[in-house]
């Protein structure tokens, strides 16, 4: 046990301001990604639109992040592309915090949310690739540690925002009074905080569309690109390191030129893989059998399933809680998200230590039997206030580990070839998104108990599918024992 600590240490200390770099990418993708939920009323009086108008925004962020994680796998033919890659996005993505206050129309800010979102897709698609390809076997405990730092950043930048959130309304309407303000505006900021939230709530309160606009949040998207701007700093002193600037010797470094690729069997450097549509080229999938589609297609349902239930517990719990039966207040409802995402930043520095001592299969068993047991008894005693903390809590300890283990597992069951990180990463990035859709309409049209009701019907589907992947896993690592490859591997 002692010489696999000195070897993942050895290995860590060898990559190291690689590994700092990637990790620090995915600070700025959680820094990103966690703003708009609290900021989006601020930004609505920003850019004198309706409630209705600026759920584009929203759907701007999370529909080019899509994009951007199909298309990442673009940039992965070099560590020199891949490199520029996340220089440019983590630089997109300070300038797009620099560029918000300025963005007094909605159709900009989708659209500058939505240069965000791509670069926010291109930025996990590629760490996520070069971090596999840089550790392979001992990638688990890397990519634990990667996303990790998602949650650091998505905890960092709602208390960067808070202190310049308006309490009041922030455009002052001609009708406007100070007894309407205060509480209306509340509630209807709280039901907003969360990365991707329910809107379709607050109808009934009063908010303005012209009047004097009153808000300081500006600030707040300066202090987070000042935050931010480090990143492709190190991104760029990273690319200097490795002489791929024209500023660096001339000389290349002799161990440099992609020696991760080296393990890759077929001799090509590890190119062509990554990309989403490179990967599903009917010549790299003639030959294979039904087993490596159902692999990738079982896999990437369990990450759509496990990402989509966090996207929408994050966005729809404070309208859970305000609601009947529990008529939480507008105050302590508000914690819920924040409670959510430190619990599952909490748990991914957890299992940074367990993915080193356990398997990546029996991790995600543990996790997705807790993710049930607690939604389980959400529903249960769905009465109790203090239980909807607890399982908040514990909710997010469990699904923490999901996407970052199953990776690791599925990369495994490949060789490392890369294509099942851009599917997973897409897959994830697309249950996110349509989830969210699916549970809001079913919340709009049966009320708030639907919203634990499909959290636990969807966490027992992806269940079942984790136990179909683990019998077809075994019967994939039969055939390469028993010395039947498939074609092209």
């Amino acid at each position: 046990m002692k010489l696999l600590d000195e070897r993942i240490w050895s290995l860590f200390k060898r990559h190291l301001q690689k590994t700092l770099t990637f990790w620090s990418v995915f600070f700025s993708f959680g820094l990103c990604i966690a703003f708009l939920g609290p900021t989006v009323l601020d930004l609505r009086c920003q850019t004198q639109s309706t409630l209705q108008q600026i759920t584009w925004v929203f759907f701007s962020q999370q529909f080019f992040l899509l994009v951007g994680s199909s298309m990442g796998g673009l940039f992965n033919k070099s560590l020199m592309s891949s490199l520029s890659a996340l220089f440019s996005s983590s630089l997109i993505i300070s300038l797009v915090f620099a560029m918000i206050p300025f963005c007094h129309n909605v159709i900009l800010l989708c659209i500058t949310m939505g240069l965000a979102g791509t670069a926010m897709g291109v930025m996990d698609t590629v760490a996520n690739l070069q971090l596999v390809k840089l550790y392979q076997k001992d990638s688990a405990v890397f990519l634990q540690a990667l996303h990790f730092f998602i949650g650091l950043g998505a905890l960092v930048s709602p208390l960067v925002a808070d202190p310049f959130l308006a309490d009041n309304s922030c455009v002052l309407g001609a009708n406007w009074t100070a007894n309407s303000s205060s509480s209306d505006i509340k509630h209807l900021s709280d039901s907003l905080v969360g990365h991707r939230a329910a809107l379709h709530n607050t109808s009934q309160y009063p908010v303005y569309t012209n009047g004097v606009v009153v808000t300081r949040v500006a600030y707040a998207f300066w202090i987070m690109a000042f935050i931010n701007f480090p990143v492709p700093v190190a991104v760029l002193a990273l690319m200097y390191h490795e002489r791929l600037l024209p500023c660096s010797s001339n000389s290349p470094r002799l161990l440099d030129r992609e020696p991760e690729c080296s393990s890759d069997p077929s001799g090509n450097g590890g190119q062509g893989h990554g990309n989403v549509f490179d990967c599903c080229k009917p010549a790299k999938l003639r030959g294979r059998s039904s087993i490596f589609f159902i692999l990738h297609a079982l896999a990437g349902a369990i990450v759509f399933i496990t990402d989509g239930i966090i996207g929408s517990y994050a966005g729809f719990v404070y309208t859970y809680a305000v609601s009947p039966p529990l008529l939480m207040g507008h105050k302590a409802a508000g914690c819920l998200d924040s409670i959510f995402w430190a619990s599952i930043t909490l748990g991914r520095l957890a299992f940074i230590y367990f993915s080193y001592r356990y398997a990546a299969p029996l991790l995600l068993t543990i996790s997705l039997v807790g993710v049930i047991l607690v939604q389980c008894l959400l529903l249960i005693f769905y009465t109790s206030s203090v239980f909807l903390f607890v399982g908040t809590c514990v909710l997010g300890l469990c699904i923490s580990s999901v996407f970052p283990s199953m990776l690791a597992f599925t990369e495994d069951m490949f060789d490392y070839k890369g294509c099942a990180t851009t599917v997973l990463v897409t897959s994830a990035s697309t249950g996110e998104m349509m989830l969210q859709l699916l549970v809001g309409s079913v919340i709009h049209s049966h009320g708030s108990y639907s919203f634990l009701l499909c959290s636990t019907v969807t966490s027992l589907i992806g269940f079942c599918l984790f136990l179909l992947l683990l019998y077809a896993q075994r019967i994939h690592t039969g055939r390469h024992t028993t010395g039947k490859p498939e074609q092209g591997e």
